[in-house]
């Protein structure tokens, strides 16, 4: 943690300023303390460089396990391709000139996958995950002068309001349990004149007949090794057959849905080896979450208008994608 995170952290529980202790610092990074709430006396330790405003077993426990056990596979500088680069900029709609030198939120960081990205584009990032995932994120990518990581609960976020110029969230919102009241909370993070973006899995008529949803209720409640290992031989036994649906001429990609594991053949570049070991994180990544609440575009937009953001946007691509501007003035009754 970098001394100059003090000045956007509070306390999550009242919003009052904290006092910060240091028990070791390294390289002109914090390694270890304690911050300590001045009105209500809580108090939050600093643990290998990151600040920790959660307890350690909660319901995003998979993600922990699931980012800790694939580390890299989904960061670009592994995959060797700008699959997550793409993904971003064309989710965000930002440049990367934009963001260079500007406190910039990361919410559901988990390895570091986004947030690589964005420090490439040389942002001061603030990555914020709930799950352990915060230690895998910061294995990848710390230590850097730009990146702090901190865990901390989308609910009680442990920053001052209207803090950052880009917030974005992808991957995560519908794995919480309120993902309106999520939404909102990031909301509250923009500074005046700042940016969002955000992302949901798509509600669909289709997705009843999906093999995701009719296992998720007995898979999400199954330690995570023994889903692990449940998840690795079974993308095994099904993967040949998976190449071999989606391999079938104009309705493979439909096809191969019909099989409880993901296949991205066609759609990422990647090699045989990184193929498979992204089918067995996104297969575990499907079964595992204890909240898994897709949204429809119009109700992401509804969120949006709400906020009373300008430049809002909605889209499908895959995903639900929505963005928007926080006006650089308040909006006040009968404004735009």
């Amino acid at each position: 943690m970098h001394r100059d995170l003090t000045h956007v952290l509070v306390c999550p529980s009242c919003h009052g300023s904290l006092r910060l202790t240091i028990d070791r610092e390294a390289d002109e990074e914090i390694e270890s303390g304690i911050l300590r709430c001045e009105p209500c006396a809580a108090g939050y330790p600093i643990v290998a460089f990151v600040p920790r405003f959660v307890p350690r077993e909660n319901y995003s426990s998979s993600f922990g396990f699931q980012w800790n056990r694939f580390r890299q596979t989904q960061l670009d500088s592994n995959t060797g391709q700008p699959i997550t680069r793409d993904r971003f900029f064309a989710q965000s709609g930002w440049a990367a000139g934009d963001m260079a030198g500007r406190w910039t939120l990361d919410l559901g960081c988990g390895a570091g996958r986004f947030a690589e990205v964005a420090l490439g584009a040389g942002a001061r990032l603030v990555a914020v995950d709930y799950s352990s995932a915060v230690d895998a994120c910061r294995q990848n990518l710390g230590p850097h002068p730009r990146l702090d990581v901190v865990q901390a609960d989308v609910y009680r976020l442990p920053f001052r309001l209207q803090r950052f110029d880009f917030v974005y969230c992808f991957g995560v919102l519908q794995h919480t349990p309120d993902v309106h009241a999520a939404f909102a909370a990031l909301v509250e993070q923009i500074a005046p004149g700042g940016r969002i973006a955000v992302d949901l899995y798509p509600q669909l008529a289709l997705n009843v007949v999906w093999p995701k949803y009719w296992l998720r209720p007995f898979t999400k409640r199954m330690p995570a090794e023994r889903l692990f290992s449940l998840v690795f031989r079974m993308v095994d036994l099904l993967w040949p057959v998976s190449l071999a649906l989606g391999r079938t001429p104009g309705i493979g990609r439909k096809l191969r849905h019909a099989l409880p594991i993901a296949n991205y053949e066609g759609l990422l570049p990647l090699t045989p080896r990184q193929l498979k070991e992204w089918a067995v994180l996104d297969t575990f990544d499907m079964l595992a979450p204890a909240h898994d609440h897709p949204q429809s575009a119009a109700t992401l937009r509804a969120w949006l208008d709400e906020a009373r953001l300008a430049e809002i946007e909605v889209f499908r691509q895959g995903l639900v994608v929505g963005r928007g501007r926080q006006h650089a003035q308040p909006v006040v009754a009968g404004d735009g």
